[in-house]
């Protein structure tokens, strides 16, 4: 059999549990470990080598002739009364022994001209089971990727918020030096004390939404949900994708498609080998025959053959109450299914891409101005900080530039990951996953 392989990431075996929580994890390691423990891929991956087991059944059924040997051995112990045309008194016999044995050996070989479209069938259903493995592969990789990402989003938003309890732990102090120093209200001090212990609740409501991300990101690579470990503070956005190239490869690689189009030739074969099944049918057989009795009753005290005999047959339908041409008529009906469900999902991929895509180039844009009402956001809120520490400015100024810089700086980085989980998005129904993230050819096991 044809060793077939996937683009996987699995050709390194042994993957480490982390056991620490310092351990860092990036995201080709986590990849690394989801293709090889993730339950998806590992069924995905079975169902292949089941495709293929029926392959070789119906080469043997089609193909190869059957043979079966037959031995027998039979004793009897009878009694006996015969009466013979030239004595007419009867012969009485007790006890009489007889014993037959047989061995046979039998070879039957039919040709049905179907065989072929039934192989062709046959490889096409395997080249769909292969396609479904790397489908699940490549949406274990997306969902790996997102996870992981997600998770880094989150850290970098904690990372905000901390920022932000820090700036209103300074408002705080600075407010109650002013207040026991007689130079401001009691009303300001506990308006600080206020807004910071708003703020420690968002930061410890975070912590929260950290734990939940690392546990969706366990899950997909099949560990246990309290498995610790460091990830990169990053998030890397990839070169530009252009919508021409997405649509271009996608019609080419995108998984999901190539499925529907071998369906659609399934549908075609299943009807070809209905029509195949009305030609004749053409049968062999051959026998090896060493058969030898003997009985103590009568004239005839052994009898041995051996020896060859062979023949063939032909057979040919004439009627079957109309039930093949209703399955013909059936298997037309599904080919046709099969057609709109391809022209269907061509439509679906096509709009899918231009959503990622808007969505990504919409994010692009964004991009940029967030990044520049970040700088003005923090500038603003230093400049806050300061008048405040001065005194020359109310807190309501100083928790204004602080929710603002808050805000510019969460937008900042969400927009920074909607960008990669589009990207994410598009190379994985462009079919462009794998190559993204440098897999291995892995032969699966026959």
């Amino acid at each position: 059999m044809k060793k077939i392989s996937l683009l996987l990431l699995l050709s390194i075996i042994g993957t480490t549990i982390f056991a620490q929580n310092n351990e860092s994890l990036d995201l080709e390691k986590a990849i690394q470990i989801g293709l090889e423990k993730n339950y998806d891929v590992r069924i995905a991956v079975e169902n292949i080598n089941l495709r293929e087991g029926e392959k070789k059944i119906g080469i043997g059924d089609y193909f190869m002739p059957i043979l079966d040997a037959v031995y027998t051995r039979d004793y009897s112990v009878e009694d006996v009364e015969q009466v013979f045309r030239n004595d007419p008194e009867p012969v009485q016999i007790d006890g009489a022994r007889s014993q037959n044995t047989n061995f046979t050996v039998v070879g039957i070989y039919g040709f049905r001209p179907e065989s072929f479209v039934v192989m062709k069938r046959l490889g096409q259903l395997a080249e769909i089971s292969e396609l479904e493995a790397k489908i699940a592969v490549e949406n274990t990789v997306a969902g790996l990727s997102t996870a992981y990402y997600r998770l880094v989003l989150e850290l970098q938003r904690y990372e905000v918020l901390k920022k932000t309890l820090e700036f209103s732990q300074a408002r705080l102090d600075i407010a109650k030096a002013q207040y026991d120093l007689g130079g401001a209200g009691k009303r300001d001090f506990l308006t600080a004390e206020v807004d910071y212990n708003s703020d420690l609740s968002l930061l410890l409501t975070q912590e929260q939404i950290i734990q939940n991300a690392r546990v969706n990101l366990n899950e997909l690579m099949a560990l246990d949900p309290d498995t610790e470990f460091a990830v990169n503070d990053t998030i890397l956005i990839g070169e530009k994708l252009t919508l021409l190239d997405l649509e271009e490869n996608a019609f080419l690689e995108n998984k999901t498609l190539l499925v529907n189009q071998r369906q659609k030739n399934v549908a075609f074969l299943e009807m070809r080998e209905l029509q195949a099944q009305r030609l004749p049918t053409l049968n062999f057989n051959g026998n090896y025959v060493n058969n030898t009795s003997s009985s103590v009753a009568g004239f005839l005290l052994q009898n041995q053959r051996k020896g060859f005999n062979y023949g063939g047959n032909i057979t040919f339908n004439l009627f079957s109450g109309l039930t093949q041409n209703r399955r013909i008529q059936n298997a037309r009906v599904q080919q046709k299914v099969q057609e709109y469900t391809l022209d269907q999902y061509e439509i679906q991929l096509q709009s899918d891409i231009r959503r990622a895509y808007n969505t990504y180039f919409t994010n692009q844009n964004l991009l940029e101005v967030e990044k520049k009402n970040y700088e003005v956001a923090k500038e603003s809120a230093d400049i806050a900080l300061e008048r405040f520490r001065l005194g020359i400015s109310s807190y309501l100024e100083l928790r204004d530039a602080q929710v603002n810089l808050l805000t510019a700086e969460d937008r900042l980085i969400t927009s920074i990951y909607n960008i990669k989980e589009q990207e994410i998005e598009l190379l994985r129904l462009s079919g462009k996953i794998y190559f993204n993230n440098s897999y291995e050819n892995l032969p699966i096991r026959p």
